[in-house]
């Protein structure tokens, strides 16, 4: 008995003292101060300064002509695309590719390309001038077209060009009945989108500019001529020339690319 009782003792003894000295060496152990969680920083993209966006309103790459030959240029006026091609229009869509009943084509129809012309062969290229594909007659797709009627037309008027809303025009020899009275010399009113705020080719006094339905005048009368194509529709631009025969764009503010 007695033997018993000095062992469970000493059992308990040694508890106690391996308890003890656990406890002490966990003490011991240094608490880490100051941990830092390391972040990766996540480099953002390089933006190509080369891409410059000075009017949102027009493209980036613009169609410009130099030595007898169409390429494009930023909207700085330096080339990204150089000039070798005999025709270069916007970067815009082309129906008949979109539509077409080869669907491997389609995607060269869209905005992301635009269409140019080189020793009479017309190509689709990127944004990097890259000819990405060669038009071929078995390609093309029909339109779709969408006819929009258009809200205001030009009337004649003892020889001066005025511009009258059809569905409000009565009597011509109101005056009141005008959306602008007849007083230019020529009007043509260029295809948009928006058909209540179209833009409005005139001449006076042998000289183009842009007026308004409200006969504000957008574009001063200094031009030789502005050409009535789709570059207002498709690139929210105008094309112009003093001489006759150096055309280039324009903006709705009159500033040259």
């Amino acid at each position: 008995m007695m033997n018993m009782r000095k062992t469970a003792n000493f059992l308990a003894l040694f508890i106690s003292v391996f308890i003890f000295s656990q406890a002490k060496s966990l003490k011991k152990i240094p608490a880490k101060k100051n941990s830092k969680t390391i972040v990766k920083k996540v480099s953002e993209p390089k933006v190509n300064p080369d891409w410059v966006v000075i009017n949102g309103e027009v493209p980036v790459l613009i169609p410009q002509k130099k030595n007898g030959k169409f390429g494009y240029v930023n909207q700085k006026g330096k080339f990204l695309i150089e000039p070798e091609y005999h025709i270069a229009v916007f970067f815009a869509e082309d129906c008949n590719l979109l539509n077409s009943p080869n669907e491997k084509i389609r995607k060269f129809g869209t905005q992301k390309y635009a269409t140019v012309e080189k020793d009479l062969i017309s190509y689709r290229i990127d944004q990097s001038g890259k000819r990405v594909y060669q038009y071929k007659n078995t390609d093309l797709g029909k339109c779709q077209s969408v006819f929009k009627q258009q809200q205001y037309q030009a009337y004649i008027l003892n020889g001066f060009y005025g511009i009258i809303e059809p569905s409000k025009f009565v009597n011509a020899a109101d005056y009141r009945d005008y959306q602008i009275y007849p007083q230019y010399e020529y009007l043509h009113i260029m295809e948009g989108d928006d058909v209540s705020n179209p833009m409005i080719v005139a001449s006076h006094n042998d000289r183009f500019g842009v007026i308004d339905v409200h006969n504000n005048i957008i574009i001063p009368f200094e031009y030789s001529n502005i050409k009535r194509n789709f570059s207002w529709k498709l690139g929210k631009m105008f094309e112009v020339t003093k001489d006759g025969t150096n055309y280039y764009y324009i903006d709705s503010k009159n500033k040259a690319y």
